[in-house]
């Protein structure tokens, strides 16, 4: 089972906070503002934060500035993970990443079937890593967003979770990029 190791430090995550949308703002983006208020009382960074049309390229443009951000650890997108025809985000993660962690989009399922059953099954969420960046795609509501974070992220996202972390292999992400 997991755990808190409470002789180990606290690290903080830089995370940026992408919410893909035609028709939110920030001034009504509550999924965007369920992951920001969850990043910060965790005690991590929100480094940025836009909103973005639904649109493949420029999701994945947007992505591919933060993978190149040295002071961007992690990002997160809400929105556009369902089957829509204007859905996209999904597609833009995968342009970007050089390597899916598949076992998010099972364990997140698994999470979303214990609060709205078998209608987890339309979810696509996704995680990725590109560039020595984690990148997820988070579907657009709050209940999502909040049983993603809570249930997953902030664990994996907290350097003393044990038996193991993304925050403990993070410099090692991109080292196939260092070797000579």
């Amino acid at each position: 089972m997991s755990r808190i190791d409470e002789t180990r430090a606290f690290v903080p995550v830089r995370f940026a906070l992408l919410t893909v949308s035609d028709t939110r703002s920030l001034a009504d983006d509550r999924s965007g503002d369920t992951l920001a208020e969850r990043i910060a009382a965790a005690g991590h960074v929100l480094a940025d934060r836009r909103i973005v049309r639904d649109e493949r390229a420029g999701i994945a443009a947007i992505l591919r500035e933060w993978c190149a951000d040295p002071g961007i650890d992690a990002v997160l997108t809400t929105g556009g993970t369902g089957l829509t025809g204007r859905d996209v985000t999904v597609e833009a993660h995968r342009d970007v990443y050089e390597k899916e962690i598949e076992a998010f989009a099972t364990v997140f399922t698994l999470v979303s079937m214990q609060k709205i059953g078998t209608s987890a099954v339309q979810s696509r969420a996704c995680g990725g890593v590109a560039n020595g960046t984690y990148l997820f795609a988070l579907p657009g509501s709050p209940g999502a967003c909040r049983d993603a974070w809570d249930e997953i992220l902030k664990w994996q996202f907290d350097y003393r979770h044990r038996p193991c972390n993304f925050v403990e292999i993070l410099p090692r992400l991109d080292e196939h990029l260092r070797r000579k």
